[in-house]
C-alpha cells in the first residue's frame, strides 16, 4: 500500500484525451476510479516521459491502457520499483495491422514485448480474451478480461421519425479493410438495384486500403475523422448502425448508436455482444462476407425496430463504467498481493 494514506493507490497510464476509442475507455476508467487514483496529466510525450517515473513511485500498481511506446518504459520502471503493472488491450495491433493489409514488424514486436513484460493482460471482452488465449498461448495463464462499460448519460430521448433519415445508414472505421465497410456498399447497392430508393451510407474514420472503392459509390458520405460530439449527432440523424467486422475486441460504436435510439446490425465478431444478454438472427450478421445476409437485414430493419429490445437486455448496474472501475481496482489489488 502507499506509504502516506495506507490506501491502494492506482496509476493508470494511457491516452485518456485524443477522442480516439481506446483515449474514451482510458477517460472513462478515471473519471469513475477512486480519488486518489493518478494518471497522465500532460500531452506531450516528452513531459508524459517525465512524470511517469514520479507516478510509479507513488502507487502500489499501473494500468496501462492501449499500445505505446512508452509503455515498455514504463513497465521497465515498474520491475526497478517492484511494481506490478497490467496492459489493457483494446485491440490486437499485430493482427489487425495484417488484416488492413499495412503489416508493421516493429509494432507486432514492440506489442509482443509488452505482453511479455507486464504481469497481466486484460482484454477489453470475454471473446478478445478467448481469442488472445489461443492465438498467444505463451501468455495464457496471465490473459484475463475487463469488458468496457457503457456511458449511460448518452442515452437520448426518444426522436421522432421525422428527424431521421429513414434510409440512413452509418458506418465507422473508415477504410480499414477489418470492418468489411466495402462490402455494406455492395448490399445497399443491391438494394439500390432493387428498387430501395433514397439510401445513403455514412462512413466515418481515417483513410485506409478501402477507402478508395468505399468512396466510388454514389451514395456513400464520407466524413472521415470526426469528433465524438460529431458521431452522436449523426448517430441520431441515421436509423441504421452497421458494424461488419470481421474482427472486433469490442468497439464503443454499436453501443452509443444504440443509447442514441438508433437500430444496430454487428458481426458476430463484435465483442459488445459480450453486454448483450440476449440477441436475435436479425440482430447478428453471421457471415461478413455474404452480401445477400447482409442487404436482407438490412432491409427488415429499414421496416422494423430492434433498439429498445436490445437496450432492454442490458444490465445498467453492472454495464455501467463505475461497475467496470470498481472491477479494475478489485483486480489491479489482487494482483499487487
Amino acid at each position: 500500500m502507499s506509504m502516506k494514506s495506507g490506501e491502494f493507490v492506482l496509476f493508470i497510464a494511457g491516452d485518456n484525451f485524443s477522442g480516439t476509442g481506446p483515449a474514451i475507455v482510458t477517460d472513462a476508467l478515471i473519471k469513475n476510479a477512486p480519488k486518489n487514483t493518478l494518471y497522465l496529466k500532460s500531452v506531450s510525450k516528452f513531459l508524459r516521459a517525465l512524470e511517469i517515473p514520479g507516478k510509479i513511485m507513488k502507487c502500489d500498481a499501473v494500468l496501462f491502457s492501449g499500445f505505446s511506446k512508452q509503455n515498455i518504459y514504463g513497465m521497465n520502471l515498474c520491475r526497478l520499483f517492484h511494481k506490478k503493472s497490467a496492459y489493457l488491450m483494446h485491440g490486437c495491433v499485430e493482427y489487425e495491422n495484417e488484416m488492413n493489409r499495412v503489416p508493421d514488424k516493429k509494432m507486432a514486436l514492440l506489442e509482443r514485448k509488452m505482453m511479455k513484460k507486464t504481469d497481466l493482460i486484460l482484454a477489453v471482452s470475454r471473446q478478445f480474451e478467448e481469442w488472445l488465449k489461443e492465438h498467444y498461448p505463451e501468455y495464457r495463464d496471465k490473459t484475463e478480461h475487463l469488458t468496457n462499460g457503457i456511458d449511460w448519460d448518452l442515452m437520448q430521448e426518444k426522436i421522432s421519425g421525422e428527424e431521421r433519415d429513414l434510409h440512413g445508414i452509418i458506418t465507422v472505421g473508415g477504410g480499414m479493410p477489418r470492418k468489411g465497410i466495402v462490402n455494406i456498399c455492395r448490399a445497399v447497392e443491391k438494394l439500390i438495384d432493387e428498387g430501395v430508393s433514397d439510401i445513403t451510407l455514412t462512413v466515418c474514420g481515417d483513410e485506409g486500403a478501402d477507402t478508395k472503392e468505399i468512396d466510388s459509390y454514389p451514395f456513400v458520405k464520407n466524413e472521415g475523422l470526426v469528433s465524438h460530439e460529431r458521431l452522436m449527432e449523426l448517430y441520431r440523424k441515421n436509423r441504421l448502425f452497421i458494424q461488419n467486422s470481421r474482427f472486433e475486441t469490442f468497439g464503443l460504436a454499436p453501443l452509443e448508436a444504440l443509447l442514441s435510439q438508433t437500430e444496430i446490425l454487428i458481426s458476430e465478431k463484435c465483442g459488445a455482444l459480450s453486454v448483450i444478454k440476449s440477441y436475435e438472427d436479425s440482430d447478428i450478421i453471421r457471415d461478413t462476407e455474404d452480401i445477400e445476409e447482409i442487404a436482407g437485414k438490412i432491409k427488415d430493419l429499414f421496416l422494423k425496430e430492434n433498439h429498445v429490445r436490445l437496450i432492454c437486455e442490458l444490465d445498467k448496474e453492472s454495464t455501467s463504467w463505475q461497475s467496470r472501475a470498481r472491477q479494475l481496482l478489485t483486480i489491479m489489488k489482487n494482483l499487487s498481493h
